[in-house]
C-alpha cells in the first residue's frame, strides 16, 4: 500500500510478518499483498496496512484520531490509515490495544 509502482521491500514483508505475529492474540490476522505493500486484516475487515518501506499504518476515526495526531503521526495519503508511532511498536501492550480500537473502526 504505497506509492503506484512501488515495489516490495524486505522491510515491508518483516514488517508484515512481525505483526501478524504480534497481533496474533487478537484472534486471527491475515495479511494480504496489496498494491506494494500489505493489508492486514481481521474478520476479513482490513485494519490496518503496510507500504512498501515496511511502515505501519492503522485505520483511524474519530474516535482515535486525536492519539495519532498528539504522537505527530503522519496520514497515508487520502486514506483512512496513520502511521503507528514508534512508542506504540515498541510496546505490545500497546500495539494490541491500538489495533484493537482500528478493528472496531474496521467492523463498522
Amino acid at each position: 500500500m504505497g506509492e503506484k509502482g512501488a515495489k516490495l521491500t524486505s522491510d515491508s514483508s518483516i514488517s508484515a510478518d512481525d505483526i501478524q505475529n504480534r497481533l496474533s492474540s487478537l484472534g486471527d490476522i491475515s495479511v494480504k499483498k496489496m498494491f506494494g505493500g500489505y493489508g492486514i486484516f481481521a474478520e476479513s475487515k482490513m485494519f490496518a496496512l503496510i507500504d512498501s518501506q515496511g511502515q505501519i499504518f492503522f485505520k483511524v476515526d474519530d474516535t482515535n484520531l486525536s492519539s495519532y495526531e498528539d504522537a505527530g503521526s503522519e496520514k497515508h495519503f487520502r486514506m483512512p490509515y496513520y502511521r503507528v508511532p514508534e512508542k506504540v511498536l515498541g510496546d505490545d501492550h500497546l500495539i494490541e490495544e491500538w489495533a484493537r480500537t482500528s478493528i472496531e473502526i474496521a467492523k463498522g
